[in-house]
């Protein structure tokens, strides 16, 4: 058995793809562990993904990147976040050698919060029953912390949310996650071809490949770019009244003006409005595009406060 260091940490282990309210749960128990037992309170998360190396064919996109979970998880009030690069080696770890060589060893677990679902090391073994007889052998606790439930009346889950993401569900996602789904990129030059519409938009960067993006679309969104926030409308797609088949990420913005290129914005989206389609010219287009405004400041007043 490996020795472990001196007892320091509060610890809880997992990928926590999303941040979403049943992670938040168990971040909170385990700040708060962690101030009445005098320790830090450590999240011990990994890049990649688990499943991106273990079973890259059947690995799920990703709810958030790593900068939109490391700012998501800044917001949790835990003292410290611990990446750890998944590789192959790190996979074969078993349940005891990831508690002693990683958790005891490296960062001086005195107690142990899981979730309702959890489980690490190869295969998963490390579920709570198998977990509790390693604490009480190694004299660490194991705490578990209860699921949350959705709307539904069943837990939340990661793989849940991505499934409302995948099909639309916006109000599904954000009730998963207790705030819109939303994604972060940055403003590059466009052609400019809004601003003749009379529909500047700010045009962004296509996003990691591995995101998970809703269906393509026309949203009411939230944009949030120069310390503020603006409601606006997306299309996320092509743009088929140009002969434009490439996915686009273009933001039009209510009641703003500025220069934020190169700058960062994360957009929440709120409702989607409608399908991408082609229009027989401008004006046909421009005339859509007035209703989708109307619709979507309406969407964004009504959704905003929500969250």
């Amino acid at each position: 058995m490996s020795m472990a260091a001196a007892t320091r940490a509060v610890i809880t282990v997992g990928t926590f793809d999303g941040v979403h309210r049943g992670h938040r749960l168990v971040l909170q128990r385990l700040a708060e562990r962690g101030r009445a037992r005098g320790l830090e309170s450590l999240l011990v998360t990994f890049t990649p993904h688990p499943l991106d190396v273990v079973r890259p064919e059947s690995a799920p996109p990703h709810l958030t990147t790593a900068h939109e979970k490391a700012q998501a998880l800044r917001l949790c009030g835990i003292d410290r976040v611990e990446v750890l690069p998944f590789t192959p080696e790190l996979a074969r770890f078993d349940a005891t050698q990831f508690v002693d060589e990683i958790l005891r060893a490296r960062f001086g677990m005195g107690e142990l919060l899981v979730g309702y679902d959890h489980g690490f090391g190869r295969d998963r073994s490390g579920h709570a029953e198998v977990l509790r007889v390693l604490g009480a052998v190694r004299g660490f606790d194991v705490i578990d912390v209860p699921p949350v439930q959705g709307r539904d009346g069943t837990p939340l889950s990661s793989t849940r949310i991505r499934q409302a993401v995948a099909a639309g569900d916006l109000a599904g996602a954000a009730d998963g996650l207790g705030r819109p789904y939303s994604l972060t990129s940055r403003v590059v030059h466009g052609e400019g071809r809004g601003r003749t519409l009379g529909f500047r938009t700010l045009n962004l960067e296509p996003v990691e490949s591995r995101k998970l993006l809703p269906p393509e679309g026309v949203y009411a969104v939230t944009a949030s770019v120069g310390g503020q926030r603006y409601a606006a409308m997306m299309n996320l797609g092509p743009r088929p009244t140009f002969g434009d088949p490439s996915i686009q990420l273009e933001v039009h913005l209510f009641d703003a003006e500025g220069d934020w290129y190169g700058q960062e914005v994360e957009i929440g989206f709120i409702r989607r409005l409608r399908d991408t389609r082609r229009f027989d010219g401008p004006q046909a287009l421009v005339a859509q595009l007035r209703q989708d405004a109307e619709m979507a400041r309406v969407s964004v007043a009504r959704g905003i406060g929500l969250y």
